[in-house]
């Protein structure tokens, strides 16, 4: 069953990153991503309240902080990070550089759950970083200068470290946990720490803005629910019901699902080198993830 929430999380949230793509051409990356763990929060919170999965007093403080630190790396730093990285790049480079999560999701547990690498996971790994290298070399869209794409590129890049790090640090907490109550426990963390930074800076008004009903909801509102809520949920299943390196390479599909829709809706051009990019990150997923 993690298999098909694996997949299913892909196809999802190709859908997501076309629309927060748009939204991204209106809204600050801080201020989408809080916009983004404000409203998953309240339909996650609620959600688990239905299922039976609110309590929190069969939990031991140090789970709740596990997730909580998963959420504030995974969440508030990743997706902040890889909305920045979305607009510097556009959907389709940031499609392949997302194909980096897989390798480093595998590689970080190998380091901190003690999984195993094969010499084949090793070239895999090669792979992949290969593939973002032929990315980063892409020529850039119009009006986006070479300095910007190379920026972005390095943005996606973190985002992916700090996603990988923030979803193995929780993966034995998950295993025992209530799903529902697992990923709202990990909003919950994330939004003690954006909520405060967002009301204590300078540009308060600015950021908060967001929340102000508009026409850019059109995007982000159903990017949102697509993405930090629908998406969110069918992931931790995925991570909870089979192995991580399975999991990862099922998600990364949606490289191939983002860079058709970005071709389709945001006319972004699907060239030869996206193609060999694409090519050589998935054959390194393969690779990476195939004894995992």
């Amino acid at each position: 069953m993690g298999e098909f929430f694996a997949l299913l999380t892909a196809l999802i949230w190709a859908a997501a990153v076309i629309l927060l793509k748009r939204s991204g051409e209106t809204v600050p990356p801080f201020s989408l991503n809080l916009f983004r763990v404000v409203v998953s929060t309240a339909l996650l919170l609620p959600t688990a309240i239905l299922a039976g999965q609110a309590s929190w007093s069969d939990a031991s403080l140090r789970d709740v902080l596990i997730l909580f630190a998963s959420g504030v790396i995974a969440i508030a730093t990743s997706d902040t990070l890889f909305h920045m990285s979305l607009n510097a790049v556009g959907a389709g480079i940031s499609a392949i550089i997302d194909s980096l999560y897989a390798p480093l999701t595998v590689l970080m547990a190998t380091f901190l759950l003690g999984e195993r690498l094969a010499p084949a996971q090793l070239v895999g790994m090669a792979l992949v970083i290969t593939g973002v290298l032929v990315a980063a070399q892409h020529e850039p869209s119009s009006g986006v200068a070479p300095r910007q794409l190379v920026q972005g590129v390095v943005w996606g890049i973190l985002a992916m470290v700090a996603l990988a790090l923030g979803i193995v640090i929780a993966k034995p907490v998950l295993d025992r946990a209530p799903l529902l109550w697992a990923t709202a426990v990990r909003q919950v963390g994330c939004l003690v720490v954006m909520l405060p930074i967002a009301l204590l800076s300078a540009r308060r008004r600015e950021i908060l803005r967001v929340f102000r009903p508009s026409r850019g909801w059109r995007f982000s509102l159903p990017a949102t629910v697509l993405g930090s809520y629908l998406a969110l949920i069918f992931w931790i299943a995925g991570m909870k019901y089979t192995k991580v390196g399975i999991a990862a390479i099922l998600n990364q599909s949606s490289a191939i699902y983002v860079l058709v829709l970005a071709a389709v809706f945001l006319r972004e051009p699907f060239t030869r080198r996206k193609l060999a990019a694409s090519a050589i990150a998935l054959a390194g997923i393969v690779l990476v993830t195939l004894r995992a």
